[in-house]
Formats: structure tokens, sequence, C-alpha cells
């Protein structure tokens, strides 16, 4: 049997149109969410729906797509931060970019946080996500900077937080989720007198429990 050869690559017409597909799925679900159908990106994107299920199987595939592309700019944002001088401003900044990230794509909002589409979301996540967010963490706490009872998985679940006040504001205030941004960045600083946390964070297993339960 002969060793099948890598695959062909695509066509310029062929990219160009796969191009257009996730500019249009990537405006429409940020705006509107992932209830989007397919005809509706094809029409978005001045395509034929019938050239949408050439390059993308079903609407599964093109989130997929789309979220290993947000994935990386997120890793960017955490990456980023590590290189900064200032250990609280690297920490704050990136919360910041990345609320700001999250505010403005509904659909990545529904993807991350919660069990919408995407067949190994939580474990990719873990794999390449997670251990950036936390040598950001660990970061800002060995400087002194976090206080020292937050933990990695408090971040997601703050998101949601702002996600919510986002929606509810979103007709009249989109930005209002900047004021409780800086509100819960306040209360993460490290100072002295902090009152105690009364529960302890999720644990990493836990906090996937409930990733893959929404």
């Amino acid at each position: 049997m002969s060793t099948p050869g890598p695959p062909r690559p695509l066509r310029a017409d062929a990219a160009r149109n796969r191009e257009l597909l996730l500019r249009a799925a990537r405006e429409m679900f940020a705006q509107r969410g992932l209830d989007v159908t397919l005809d509706e990106i094809a029409r978005h994107a001045g395509v034929g729906v019938g050239t949408v299920y050439r390059r993308f199987a079903n609407k599964e595939e093109l989130v997929e797509a789309l979220f290993d592309d947000q994935l990386d700019r997120m890793i960017a944002l955490a990456e980023e931060s590590l290189t900064r001088a200032d250990t609280w401003d690297g920490f704050a900044e990136m919360f910041r970019r990345f609320s700001a990230l999250m505010a403005a794509d509904h659909g990545l909002r529904e993807v991350l946080l919660h069990n919408t589409y995407g067949h190994d979301r939580v474990a990719r996540i873990r794999e390449r996500f997670v251990p950036a967010m936390d040598a950001v963490v660990r970061r800002a706490q060995q400087a002194g900077v976090l206080r020292p009872d937050v933990e990695p998985t408090d971040l997601p679940i703050i998101e949601t937080m702002l996600g919510g006040v986002e929606a509810f504001a979103q007709p009249v205030r989109p930005e209002l989720y900047r004021r409780y941004l800086t509100i819960i960045l306040d209360g993460m600083r490290a100072r002295p007198g902090l009152t105690a946390l009364p529960v302890a964070a999720l644990t990493a297993e836990q906090f996937d429990e409930l990733a893959g339960k929404r």
C-alpha cells in the first residue's frame, strides 16, 4: 500500500472563500452568539450555503476553527503580561484585555464559559491556556501584589460575573462591566487587613466538572 501524501493546499478561490466564511462567522458570532445559522453566515459572507458545507462539515467545525484562533489570542495575552516589568500592571492589563475580548465576543463567551460546541474544549483549555494563566497568577502572588488566596479557577468565574453585567447593560451601557472589573481588581490586590475568604476556590477538577455540565 502506498503512503498517502500531504494534504493538497486549497485553491486560491477555495482559500478565499474559507477566509470570507471565517470572517463572517467571527463577526456574527461576536454580535449574536452561537445561535446564528450557517445560512445566515453564508449570506453575510456573500457565498452560497453549499460553499459553507464544502469548507466545514457543520457549524461545530466552524466554531472549533474560530475557537482555536481565539485561544491563541488569549495565550498571547497571558504570555505578554509575563514580560511586563511591573507585575501588577501585567496582571491587571491582561485581565482588562481578556475581559474586553469576552465582552466584545458573545460567541467566545458561550464557548469558554458554557458547554457550547467543541468536543475537547475543556481539555484543550487545560492543556494550553491554564498553564499560561497559572504562571501569571503565581508570578503576581510571588511579587506580593496579588492576594495569596486567589486561585486561577477564580478568574473564569469572575469573567462569568462580568459577562452577566455586560449582557444586562448591553442595550444602554455596554461598557458598564468595566466599572465592576475595576472594583474586582482592587479587591484582588494584596494589601494589609484583607478579609479572609469564607469559601475555598474550586479545584481544577471541580471546575472541569462544572464546565462540562454547563
